[in-house]
């Protein structure tokens, strides 16, 4: 597999980007001493699967939607599965197109995407992801603008996948969690997390597959690395609440994701978190990921 690669680079940090796979991040490094580390697990430079990617956009909807679509003001809205090993349409589509180079900059990268009936889809849309250097991390600003004549319920995400290890801990404010069953639909609220999923305090990140979106999230996780000396703080300004959280067991990541509304929500009362835009309405989504000292060293 092939693919173009746009690299900024800083003293303490440097940048990898694909427009033409989705938009998305194939490696991000930052420099600990004399040393280049990844925060984000890199691409194997080989593998066209979106998931082995370092971070990629989630447009114009995030995670999952049953039903094969969804119902807005009447209209049924039809959403075709878009990956083989799921069972359910996922991420939205303009992680699967190739993205153009808008603008370019020592430090700033902005890509564009005009979207319009991708597999059939109903949503016509233009996004853009602006990466930018700050001294201290790496910002990411998505869009997303209604281009088409209707309006429609959107909703945007990031899809970051952070290293670690057995020494490797995280925070985040929660409040409640959605639980599944076999599938990772949501089937029931609680506020009573799990054994092992409450990460309101530093916590490890052994246990069980936690795919779930938690709420009353606050919009900032800190990852701790006390083995290289770094911490990570990603930081989501105008969070309305939602986080979806991957661990899967044994493996050497795990993703944070800063979204804008649960899995699913499409078909849940209200549908919380979409941003209903019509033609030339649009929506946005900031998150800053800042490098600081171990919090625990």
């Amino acid at each position: 597999m092939t693919a173009d690669i746009i690299t900024l680079e800083s003293d303490t940090q440097r940048l990898h980007v694909s427009p033409v796979m989705g938009g998305s991040v194939t490696a991000w490094d930052w420099k600990a001493g004399e040393q280049w580390a990844p925060v984000f697990r890199p691409w194997d430079g080989i593998s066209g699967d979106r998931y082995t990617l370092a971070c990629f956009p989630l447009v114009p909807w995030s995670n999952r939607i049953t039903q094969g679509g969804f119902e807005y003001e009447g209209a049924f809205y039809p959403i075709h599965a878009n990956r083989t090993e799921e069972h359910y349409p996922i991420h939205g589509n303009g992680w699967l197109q190739s993205w153009q180079v808008a603008e370019r900059a020592d430090n700033r990268i902005k890509l564009a995407l005009d979207s319009r009936g991708f597999d059939r889809s109903d949503f016509y849309y233009r996004s853009t992801e602006t990466f930018l250097l700050l001294t201290d991390g790496l910002q990411i600003d998505l869009t997303v603008t209604n281009m088409g004549q209707k309006t429609l319920p959107f909703g945007l995400g990031l899809h970051p996948y952070f290293v670690r290890n057995k020494r490797t801990r995280l925070m985040f404010k929660a409040e409640g969690v959605w639980l599944s069953g076999a599938d990772p639909i949501p089937t029931e609220y609680t506020t009573n997390f799990p054994s092992t999923w409450d990460y309101n305090t530093l916590s490890p990140l052994d246990g069980p597959l936690i795919d779930n979106c938690f709420t009353g999230w606050n919009g900032k996780a800190v990852i701790d690395y006390p083995d290289r000396g770094i911490s990570a703080t990603m930081i989501m300004p105008d969070c309305n609440g939602y986080t979806l959280f991957y661990r899967p067991p044994g493996l050497d990541f795990f993703c944070l994701e800063p979204i804008t509304h649960p899995i699913d929500a499409f078909h849940m009362p209200n549908q919380p978190g979409l941003a209903y835009l019509s033609h030339g309405d649009s929506l946005a989504l900031r998150a800053k990921f800042l490098i600081g000292p171990s919090v625990s060293t």
